[in-house]
């Protein structure tokens, strides 16, 4: 009886030091992918935050919104409006990936934008629709 228990300890045993030992290769190399998400550079100063915000605010679709940013302490604080929903996420992002430690964002979603947003929740907005193949067409043929 103690034959057995012994010989699936010592199996047991063996298994776990292979395993342990596996652990110390890279599981995978990184790719582009992993390495574009860095974390931003801290460190920098307001002013460069600042400017680094702008320059991505200028190339961006949401600068046609006239956003205004002032960088603090590390901490940037959007101001405007907009009638697109995302564009206020999206500035909060922005502001991230330039350096900043936190985002204030008082960007105000006009009241047509957020009626749009709540009926596309409501599902009455037809969506695009795939069309499967009928199996029982399928299989007669």
């Amino acid at each position: 009886m103690r034959t057995p228990l012994f010989a699936c300890a010592l199996i047991a045993a063996i298994a776990g030091l292979s395993q342990a030992a596996s652990v110390d290769k890279p599981l995978a190399t990184p790719t582009r992918t992993t390495a574009a998400k860095k974390a931003p550079p801290r460190g920098l100063s307001d002013a460069t935050i600042e400017q680094i915000i702008k320059t991505k605010l200028a190339k961006s679709k949401i600068g046609a919104d006239k956003f205004t940013v002032k960088v603090q302490g590390g901490v940037a604080y959007w101001d405007g409006k907009t009638d697109v929903i995302q564009h206020k996420g999206a500035a909060t992002r922005m502001a991230r990936t330039a350096g900043a430690a936190a985002v204030v964002n008082n960007i105000q979603i006009s009241d047509a934008a957020r009626r749009k947003a709540a009926h596309n929740l409501t599902g009455t907005t037809p969506r695009a629709q795939v069309k499967h193949a009928d199996p029982v067409a399928a299989q007669s043929k």
